[in-house]
């Protein structure tokens, strides 16, 4: 049975990968200005230093590797946070995590002037994790300590706080407002590979820790007493967790803006096609998230072309409607 079920997700991870890589061949060669298959084979095996080809190789594979990566990343977080929780609408999108890291980049661009990319990296990490920390520690008050209903009110509530401040800045600031207001709306359009590259090694290690604590996650799952039970450090396996959430989260905001709903809509779906084991969880999610997040970004560049809309609207419109849906089901259970 166990060798049935294995072989079944083996199968699903393998043409869910032959999607994603499918994708970005789409992602390479689709969009305003026409090529085709064999024209981007030749922009990588006979430079000529066409138009086309520099747009292949400059803005398409760029873009095509950062919607890959940062999707992934989302869905990751998303997949970590619902088993930290326990709570179904848990995402870094919905916990504030976003909203604390583009805060913290508009205070970065409005008040210091920052535009290096290691800096809106590191500044990005730390509104992840003061928000982060914020609703830990709002949700957790009280007698009863975190609960699924409490710790979405608090992420809600952190995320509306975030969002405001960062709204009062850019309307005192028009200078910083033309700067980041497509950034803010999540999009991965005009994105060049230096800032993939940037913050790459902090996703890598996000990505290598979530899959090492695939085994000890299965574990947590089953509830704090049990993990205790059998000898785990309940209290430095939370920890590890939220640094995976900070790397992941912190990391895309910086390089694409504060994109939704990936992290909420990915792990159903992938714990739907898998199962709930996170050896195999993880690594499909992953999938799924960059899958998802490239079918997007090819979709935000013919609704309104020339023009495209920003990755993070595409991203809503697909997610708000699952979004409420697990919201009435969740919360009808509890």
């Amino acid at each position: 049975m166990d060798k049935i079920l294995n072989s079944k997700r083996i199968i699903i991870i393998v043409i869910v990968t032959i999607a994603l890589i499918l994708l970005m061949g789409m992602s390479i060669i689709l969009g305003y200005t026409d090529t085709s298959m064999m024209l981007t084979y030749e922009a990588f095996t006979s430079f000529d230093g066409s138009n086309e080809h520099l747009i292949i190789q400059t803005v398409r594979l760029p873009r095509a590797l950062i919607a890959a990566g940062v999707g992934t990343s989302l869905a990751i977080a998303g997949v970590y946070m619902q088993t930290l929780t326990k709570n179904p609408l848990a995402s870094p999108g919905i916990f504030g995590v976003n909203a604390g890291a583009s805060f913290a980049v508009v205070c970065a661009i409005s008040f210091f002037n920052v535009s290096s990319l290691s800096a809106f990296t590191w500044v990005s990490f730390l509104g992840a994790a003061v928000a982060a920390l914020a609703v830990y520690v709002v949700g957790g008050v009280g007698r009863q300590g975190l609960t699924p209903m409490k710790i979405t009110l608090a992420g809600a509530a952190i995320t509306a706080l975030f969002s405001s401040f960062t709204q009062g800045i850019l309307v005192t600031n028009e200078a910083a407002l033309d700067e980041v207001l497509f950034w803010l709306s999540g999009s991965i359009q005009g994105r060049k590979l230096e800032m993939l590259v940037t913050v790459f090694p902090y996703l890598l290690i996000g990505w290598l820790l979530a899959l090492v604590m695939t085994p000890m996650m299965n574990v947590l799952a089953m509830g704090d007493d049990v993990a205790k039970g059998l000898g785990l450090k309940v209290g430095l396996l939370k920890l590890t967790v939220g640094l995976i959430v900070i790397l992941l989260a912190g990391g895309s905001v910086a390089v694409a803006g504060p994109i939704g709903f990936i992290g909420i809509v990915i792990p159903h779906i992938a714990r739907s096609l898998i199962g709930t084991d996170h050896r195999w969880l993880v690594p499909l999610a992953g999938l799924l998230g960059g899958a998802l997040l490239l079918a997007a970004d090819i979709g935000a560049r013919y609704i309104v072309m020339p023009q495209e809309v920003p990755v993070g609207v595409m991203t809503a419109f697909i997610g708000t409607p699952f979004f409420i849906y697990i919201a009435r089901k969740g919360f009808n259970k509890g």
